[in-house]
């Protein structure tokens, strides 16, 4: 699998260059205003990795994969392993960065307050991450592409609704009952999600033809 992993990070290399560049663009409008960007570049990591799927179909990737030993599994695992590893090494750098600008601004650097949205982040990057791949693996990622936007604005829409019309206060009490352990569940959320996603991209994988 580690051999899948590293092709999939080969892909996006000419990428790197396109990251440091947003992370400066970025980290400049944040030290000048208030821009949050603690959503936006483990995102844009996403979507680079995304990327690779459109490689894979044009070098006909999958018809050789699916001829090694246990390769339709390894390549469904590595396409979440490297866009994973990908997504935290991105989120770390953007941490660091937050911190940086936090601290340009106030002088002060709340930790707690950091970590907390760069949990945040990640589980939302994440959400994307585990509906659109097994959309991709299904219909290719010319169609997914429409689900990208769907997906987006779907969350913001419902978003929305629960804050006009659903009583907040209420799920304020549950989430103070659980505030000490609402990380680690958080984290569990999260690995549960990757896993079925994962798991239904497999099954997906698993009944094509090349």
């Amino acid at each position: 699998m580690i051999g899948f992993i590293k092709k999939d990070l080969a892909m996006i290399k000419s990428n790197f260059k396109l990251m440091g560049i947003l992370f400066v663009v970025y980290a400049i409008m944040g030290f000048m205003g208030d821009m949050d960007i603690s959503f936006i570049l483990p995102f844009i990591s996403v979507m680079i990795m995304i990327s690779t799927f459109s490689y894979d179909n044009y070098n006909k990737w999958d018809a050789y994969a699916i001829s090694l030993p246990d390769g339709r599994k390894n390549s469904v695992r590595a396409k979440y392993v490297a866009t994973i590893l990908m997504m935290i090494i991105v989120s770390i750098v953007t941490f660091i960065l937050s911190c940086a600008i936090s601290y340009y601004k106030t002088q002060t650097i709340d930790l707690v307050q950091m970590l907390s949205t760069m949990l945040g982040s990640v589980f939302g990057t994440l959400l994307v991450l585990v509906f659109m791949y097994p959309i991709i693996y299904k219909f290719g990622l010319e169609k997914a592409r429409i689900g990208i936007f769907v997906i987006v604005f779907g969350i913001v829409i419902i978003g929305g609704l629960l804050i006009q019309y659903v009583d907040l206060s209420y799920i304020s009490k549950y989430l103070f009952c659980i505030e000490d352990y609402l990380i680690p569940i958080l984290i569990a959320v999260m690995i549960i999600m990757v896993y079925v996603s994962y798991i239904i991209s497999l099954r997906i994988f698993n009944k094509k033809e090349f």
